[in-house]
């Protein structure tokens, strides 16, 4: 989580908050006038309940509106779908069950591609989730523990004969908004949820799905992060292009694990380039005429190697070369590899190079892989390319 930028999360969430709309739109479509009636009073008492005097803060709204959908579904009797149309629900307790396949290397391979992709997904949303949810309620948590005890429950509900999960951004955020604010919230509607399909199935099927629909599209515009599209003109431009790049490829592949970690190359990109124009070198002349001091400052790496290069005057005659790297740091293979192109050209206009003011660091790098004080130095930089 420390490589997944601010502008990534939010353009998970946001992506996320568009799923959510757009898997409600088959339930909207080639319906009667009833459902969209149906939905938009679900909405109405979502967002209007609330205020209500004493009453409205003691109950969730969402609640409400399946309660107040379901009744005068049943009491009037209107012929739209329901949660009983769209398949059979359980109707006993979860029993241990194993796999009935051979327990070896063949059976774990096939099974890899398609635990390893949900692993990702199901990690990526529970880490933003518990970022999100640490922001709101000020409370900090262990995210390695949340990473553990979510594939110990996950090893335990595949035993049990149900799917991977993982934390939900969207009913996330919602529950904090209703006031539940510790995992003892999380365990009440879980075990309501038990309680509910396996001793009232048939109520439930009564509920419409027009009232699913209306909770599930204040979820995404609860999800949704509007101030980023307020904040659109403000932010720079690279957190615009990953935000909105996020966004794109998650709604376009539906593939959450694929989203971010384009948002992530894209960050790590920009921050790159930003990191490479923030070195400079400067130069001036050494002891009156017969010589040049070069001054590097900031980052060499990669990014910023060609810069470096260009930053030099080789033509110029002088006799002795005095290169600075005190406020300088070498990262990388490539910027030392640069540094040996630097000094062998002098050399080669017969000049005298002086390295000055190497930390450790840059010291220790350039020790281990530069070539310009090693025997044959041009034939082996030319053999490293």
């Amino acid at each position: 989580m420390r490589f997944v930028s601010r502008d990534v999360v939010t353009g998970f969430v946001n992506a996320l908050a568009i799923l959510i709309f757009l898997a409600q739109l088959p339930e909207l479509t080639d319906v009667t006038w009833h459902v969209y009636a149906m939905t938009a009073g679900g909405l109405g008492i979502i967002y209007l309940f609330p205020y209500l005097p004493f009453i409205g803060k003691l109950l969730p709204s969402p609640l409400v509106c399946i309660v107040a959908l379901t009744v005068i579904y049943m009491v009037v009797g209107i012929d739209i779908r329901t949660v009983g149309d769209m398949g059979q629900l359980p109707d006993t307790l979860p029993i241990f069950l194993w796999p009935d396949v051979p327990l070896n290397l063949n059976t774990l391979f096939i099974i890899l591609p398609y635990s390893s992709a949900l692993a990702v997904v199901g990690l990526l949303e529970s880490m933003m989730t518990a970022t999100i949810v640490d922001d709101l309620t000020d409370t900090p948590s262990d995210k390695n523990r949340e990473c553990k005890g979510q594939g110990l429950a996950n090893v335990g509900v595949g035993l049990m004969g149900g799917m991977a999960g993982c934390a939900m951004i969207g009913q996330s955020i919602i529950n904090i908004k209703s006031g539940g604010r510790n995992r003892l919230s999380c365990l009440a509607s879980g075990v309501f949820l038990l309680f509910m399909v396996v001793f009232l199935g048939e109520g439930l099927k009564q509920i419409p799905m027009a009232a699913l629909v209306a909770v599930m599209i204040m979820v995404s515009i609860g999800t949704f992060s509007w101030s980023s599209i307020r904040d659109i003109k403000q932010a720079p431009l690279s957190s615009n292009v990953v935000m909105l790049s996020t966004v794109f490829v998650v709604v376009f592949t539906h593939n959450l694990a694929t989203g971010v970690a384009v948002g992530v190359l894209l960050s790590s990109l920009f921050f790159a380039g930003k990191i490479s124009r923030l070195m400079v070198v400067k130069s001036n002349t050494l002891n009156e005429t017969s010589g040049r001091h070069y001054q590097v400052i900031g980052q060499v790496f990669f990014a910023s190697s060609e810069s470096f290069l260009t930053s030099f005057d080789f033509k110029e005659a002088v006799e002795n070369i005095q290169i600075d790297l005190t406020e300088a740091h070498f990262w990388d293979i490539t910027s030392v590899s640069v540094l040996d192109k630097v000094v062998i050209k002098f050399r080669r206009e017969g000049a005298n190079v002086e390295l000055i003011g190497m930390n450790q660091a840059t010291a220790t790098l350039i020790d281990k892989f530069a070539v310009h004080d090693k025997p044959d130095a041009f034939e082996k930089l030319l053999s490293s390319h």
